[in-house]
């Protein structure tokens, strides 16, 4: 089999990695030349993209940065319970992670610590079909009212929804609205709604 199709052949989604190629015992020269000849386009350090398929954004931001979880109003878009496309993509790392080339992104970057970075984590589709991790709607209803929070629109927007969700989890919510602070702000959006 030519280099060409060996390192097309580790392709997933539209996207290789350069870790992947190394792993199949590739030489990473072998995805300089499919640079060149325009079959791949480099979207970050150590990930690429054929060059025919559209850049599904969220997909590569998670595969760049791995330890990042969609959340907060990116999450909700990407659960439904939004219909504004966001500007800017926010993301939650664990506290003290840090990577020089989040200045360069387009994303929100939210920190916590290690009792709360595991809670919620669930997997959805982007609107290409590829899968990312976010955190699950109970949890990022708690996240949009911690801190400054989003936008009033987008809050009110999404707990009127979620009021009316046959499969609306309220004893999680209430679990997780304890666990990360809120549960005074969330009462008073259910009783409002409920």
């Amino acid at each position: 089999m030519e280099i060409k199709e060996q390192v097309l052949a580790l392709e997933r989604n539209g996207i290789i990695l350069s870790s992947d190629v190394t792993k199949a015992g590739i030489h990473r020269s072998a995805i300089s030349a499919l640079v060149s000849d325009g079959t791949l386009v480099r979207c970050s350090r150590g990930v690429y993209m054929l060059a025919d398929e559209y850049e599904d954004e969220y997909y590569l931001l998670q595969k760049k940065y791995n330890r990042g979880i969609f959340s907060h109003s990116t999450a909700l878009y990407l659960l439904g319970y939004s219909d504004r496309v966001p500007l800017t993509f926010h993301m939650t790392f664990p506290a003290g992670y840090n990577n020089p080339s989040f200045k360069t992104e387009n994303i929100e970057i939210t920190r916590v610590g290690k009792a709360n970075y595991d809670v919620g984590i669930t997997h959805v589709k982007t609107p290409f079909g590829n899968e990312v991790a976010v955190y699950n709607l109970e949890r990022s209803l708690c996240d949009i009212l911690r801190g400054q929070g989003d936008d009033i629109q987008t809050i009110q927007s999404s707990f009127k929804q979620y009021a009316v969700n046959k499969d609306k989890d309220l004893n999680r919510l209430m679990s997780y609205a304890k666990q990360l602070r809120v549960e005074p702000k969330v009462r008073t959006y259910l009783e409002v709604l409920l």
